[in-house]
């Protein structure tokens, strides 16, 4: 059965594709879910006009990332928490942290975008990368001092 994906599906494509699937893939999941329609005439002229929506949704989420990752590229945090012996920390800073860090300097981040490989566990200066929109990424400095 053909079908036009209203959403981005893992693993079957993006909003606006036409793809075959299976028909009771199509009738039990997709089409109950409201995640596709089934591909005709009048709905493909609703979908050209939807990608058209998306477009220019997309270039202006890609605009604001821009601006976003451009205030950020020059931003440094100072982080003050409880350090011991030898300049490690007692417990750790974490991208929870980092992100209410961020939102008292005004830039609403999701933690789950801030990229830490690890929790930081000592002070010192770190640079962590931020997974904005559209594939783009800032990086800021991070300094962890003692309180």
């Amino acid at each position: 059965m053909k079908v036009i994906l209203q959403k981005d599906i893992a693993n079957l494509g993006d909003a606006g594709d036409i793809k075959e699937v299976a028909d009771g893939y199509a009738r039990n999941y997709l089409i109950p879910k409201k995640l596709v329609i089934i591909a005709n005439e009048s709905s493909k002229k609703a979908i050209d006009h939807q990608k058209k929506l998306i477009k220019i949704k997309k270039e202006k989420r890609k605009k604001e990332s821009e601006k976003l990752a451009e205030s950020l590229k020059n931003l440094e945090l100072t982080i003050k928490a409880q350090v011991g012996e030898e300049g490690k920390l007692f417990g750790s800073v974490t991208s929870m942290d980092i992100a209410k860090h961020l939102t008292e300097k005004g830039f609403t981040i999701d933690k789950r975008k801030i990229q830490l490989e690890s929790p930081i566990k000592h002070e010192g200066e770190f640079t962590v990368s931020i997974k904005l929109e559209e594939g783009l990424s800032a990086t800021i400095k991070v300094s962890v001092v003692k309180e």
